[in-house]
């Protein structure tokens, strides 16, 4: 087979890759990058244009003005390090300039290349959608085997959640906050974990971007389990703005709090990577919202407690 040279644009896509077994192969990565671990050692091709340690609010009205300007991303990518390297493939993605370099600036930068790689553009809305992606990155770098081996075992997992969760007594009420300053419901994929974990999102929409809702609407909702995963970040920089969240009028009077069932979870690693761990994903709401159905999976205890998501088993 050609030798492969492929540059990753894309978190989930990384993962995606190494999880085929394609360590070697991949030459640069995002700066965001950082699992699974070996892919800490790989080039990064991109960096943030966003100042570093900004509030949650700041970070949000940087966001707004920078993609209402002619840059349109976040993001830029290293044009000499892309042309040293020669990519022989780049993968992408062109659903949401928040998160990668934009797609045409890849397009852009692909054409100044003497030889044009081939480009994969993935773009999930939902779980099936990012299985189908890891058949499709299978197929273009030959691994389709690997891919049937990872896709077996992933729709093995699911299948195992439903399973369980169909015992389910009730289907409690739950909202995923993506963002708290301002408020930002989940979007895409995450309602339709919440679902398939045994939950119901009133205020996410399946396939749908992630949208700003007002907090009126969310303790209109009043959710008996509140799951907090903020785009990017981990479960500990999420818990800084824990104060903004408390701050909001009766949030202590929600079911969700008065209860102890409002979960601060690493979004960076899990919920906004749309890769393998998508069903990680799955496995955690599901421990989350029906505790009493997977009693010897729970990290800590019942009460409102952050899992260790250390201590999830990667398979």
């Amino acid at each position: 087979m050609t030798e492969q040279r492929i540059v990753s644009l894309l978190p989930s896509a990384t993962e995606m890759l190494f999880a085929l077994g394609l360590d070697a192969e991949v030459c640069a990565v995002t700066h965001e990058c950082d699992y699974p671990v070996a892919a800490l050692g790989k080039p990064h091709i991109t960096r943030s244009l966003l100042a570093p340690d900004l509030s949650s609010g700041e970070i949000d009205a940087a966001v707004r003005e920078q993609l209402g300007a002619d840059a349109h991303s976040l993001y830029t990518i290293d044009r000499a390090l892309l042309a040293e390297i020669a990519p022989t493939l780049i993968v992408t993605q062109r659903l949401c300039e928040v998160c990668a370099v934009a797609y045409d600036e890849v397009l852009e930068a692909v054409r100044s290349l003497p030889t044009r790689p081939a480009v994969i553009n993935l773009e999930p809305e939902r779980l099936a959608d990012v299985l189908v992606d890891i058949e499709r990155v299978g197929v273009a770098t030959g691994r389709q085997a690997a891919a049937a081996t990872l896709l077996a075992d992933l729709r093995g997992r699911i299948a195992a959640v439903r399973e369980r969760v169909a015992r389910a007594q009730s289907r409690p009420r739950v909202a995923f906050i993506e963002w708290i300053d301002p408020i930002f419901c989940g979007g895409h994929w995450n309602p339709e974990l919440i679902a398939m974990a045994g939950g119901e999102d009133g205020i996410g929409r399946v396939g749908e971007r992630s949208q700003q809702v007002e907090w009126a609407q969310v303790a209109a909702y009043q959710p008996e389990v509140m799951v907090i995963a903020a785009c990017g970040f981990t479960e500990q920089r999420s818990r800084q703005d824990e104060p903004l969240l408390c701050a909001y009028p009766g949030f202590a009077e929600l079911p969700c709090a008065r209860a102890g069932r409002v979960h601060f979870v690493d979004g960076a690693a899990y919920f906004s990577r749309p890769g393998p761990r998508l069903v990680e994903s799955l496995e955690l709401l599901a421990r989350l919202i029906h505790p009493e159905l997977f009693a010897e999976h729970t990290d800590g205890d019942a009460s409102g407690l952050t899992p260790d998501l250390s201590a999830i088993e990667h398979k």
